[in-house]
């Protein structure tokens, strides 16, 4: 069943009916109010009295006279795509929409392009990626760090597994973590970093963290800048560079973890069964895939 989305939208503390949207709408399509109001099925009085009623409690004048005819004034113009841009988040997807953390999406890319699945990836991190799931931006939500899954009772499903290898720009050859005391380390936020931040603080090796970074290429970086920085990185990610920096295990074990994946509730049949249908390969053939990517199998 499809279904056409409207929505209110809150301006100033006032609130505005998506009827307001329309009639702006239709006059950016005609220049004209009469032609509007006639397409919306309405007087010209009542939509005239709709926009003078806004402009009223916002303070703004939402539709000007231009010479061609009528036309939405610059503040208009930008509330008119505030609010459809709030619309196309509501609208059904053509193609599924998988967000999520760097590892993670990176993972699912190559899954996606094996299967033959058409999808959009927007990689961030997994806080923000959480965010875009609760606003229904997303067909799959996929996290770097596992314990995002279970502070959200988020009924998640493993797909990978992977572990956190110490990462320096220099030769030095750091073989247990009392090396690690009095040392300094970049952190990429929100990432499975987490872990091993955990087990140092548990250990009580005294380390800082001098710079924090979105990204594991941005802290990579700053590693291959400073020879005395260190970072944390995923043993998947570092796979294609241990020509390029040198990589420990000491806290391999400490730092195991799943990257996961959760699949929300979808109304619409045909969407439901193609992601069950890309669930099953990960799960099954997909995971010869994931252990070419660097990854551990889930199975």
């Amino acid at each position: 069943m499809k279904s056409q989305p409207s929505v209110n939208l809150q301006i100033n503390g006032e609130t505005f009916s998506y009827r307001l949207f329309d009639a702006l709408r239709e006059i950016t399509n005609t220049w004209s109010q009469r032609e509007a109001a006639k397409r919306l099925g309405i007087s010209h009085a009542v939509l005239n009295r709709r926009i003078r009623d806004a402009e009223g409690k916002l303070g703004f004048k939402l539709v000007e006279t231009t010479g061609a005819g009528s036309g939405l004034s610059p503040q208009g113009m930008v509330i008119l795509e505030k609010y459809q841009s709030y619309l196309r988040r509501l609208e059904d997807r053509d193609v599924p929409v998988i967000g999520g953390g760097p590892i993670a999406t990176g993972l699912m890319d190559a899954l996606a392009r094996q299967y033959g699945l058409e999808v959009v990836i927007y990689t961030t991190d997994d806080l923000n990626a959480l965010k875009m799931a609760e606003m229904d931006m997303l067909d799959i939500l996929v996290l770097d760090d596992p314990v995002h899954a279970y502070m959200h009772d988020l009924d998640f499903l493993p797909i990978a597994r992977d572990d956190l290898v110490l990462v320096s720009g220099s030769d030095e050859n750091l073989e247990n973590v009392d090396q690690l005391r009095g040392r300094e380390f970049v952190e990429v936020i929100h990432s499975a970093q987490r872990l091993a931040w955990n087990t140092l603080d548990q250990l009580r090796v005294d380390y800082e963290i001098v710079d924090v970074c979105s990204s594991p290429e941005n802290a990579l970086k700053m590693v291959k800048t400073r020879e005395d920085l260190l970072t944390f990185q995923n043993r998947s990610f570092m796979s294609p560079l241990l020509d390029s920096f040198t990589v420990s295990d000491i806290m391999a074990d400490d730092t195991s973890h799943i990257i996961s994946m959760v699949i929300p509730d979808k109304d619409e049949a045909d969407k439901k069964d193609e992601l069950e249908d890309f669930s099953n390969f990960i799960q099954g053939k997909g995971q010869d895939i994931i252990r070419e990517w660097g990854f551990g199998r889930i199975d």
